[in-house]
């Protein structure tokens, strides 16, 4: 065996861009220092931005599942279903800002459920596939937090309640997928 073949993994894990990882990250800690911090003096236009924001993040990670599942074609059905839907729901709050926000606290936060729930499971599944425990720990922390909305949409008060989990979800996530990104640009 020489040298070049003893140093190639005989099957070569391709990871998201690094450049990806970090766009996205940046755009969680933006959303999520939003919905912590937001001004309280104008707080339905802050609801509001908060709501079309969220539209717009979800749009670009829908995008992003959907540019890299061309860049890595393991979990395809998963990806591109994930993409879709992100795009779909994206797309819906940013045309009606003011219904998503009225319909927050029971359908809003019943699909957001649904939508942590499903990327946690790709997160955990991708940890499990050496992703590394951070793919892991996020996998954990979307199921927990799709599980905990699904399960208590409709109580009063989810409204807040699930924009704080979401705002820290978002922060901690952030924080740890530029973390990852700047890692693996050095070791590219």
């Amino acid at each position: 065996m020489t040298t070049a073949t003893a140093t190639q993994a005989p099957n070569e894990d391709r990871q998201r861009p690094w450049w990806l990882t970090l766009i996205s990250g940046i755009l969680a800690m933006i959303i999520g220092g939003i919905l912590l911090w937001g001004t309280s003096e104008a707080k339905v236009d802050t609801y509001l931005i908060l709501v079309v924001a969220l539209g717009i993040y979800w749009m670009m990670e829908g995008i992003f599942n959907i540019i890299w599942l061309f860049l890595d074609h393991s979990m395809w059905g998963w990806k591109l279903f994930v993409g879709i839907v992100s795009i779909i729901a994206g797309f819906y709050i940013m045309a009606h800002p003011v219904i998503s926000a009225l319909a927050l606290p029971k359908i809003f936060a019943l699909f957001l459920g649904i939508w942590g729930l499903m990327y946690g499971v790709i997160l955990l599944i991708s940890a499990f596939m050496g992703g590394g425990w951070k793919a892991g720990l996020l996998g954990a922390l979307g199921i927990i937090f799709g599980l905990a909305l699904m399960f208590n949409y409709y109580a009063l008060g989810m409204g807040l309640a699930m924009l704080w989990s979401a705002a820290v979800l978002a922060v901690i996530g952030g924080i740890i997928m530029i973390v990852q990104a700047f890692r693996q640009r050095s070791a590219e």
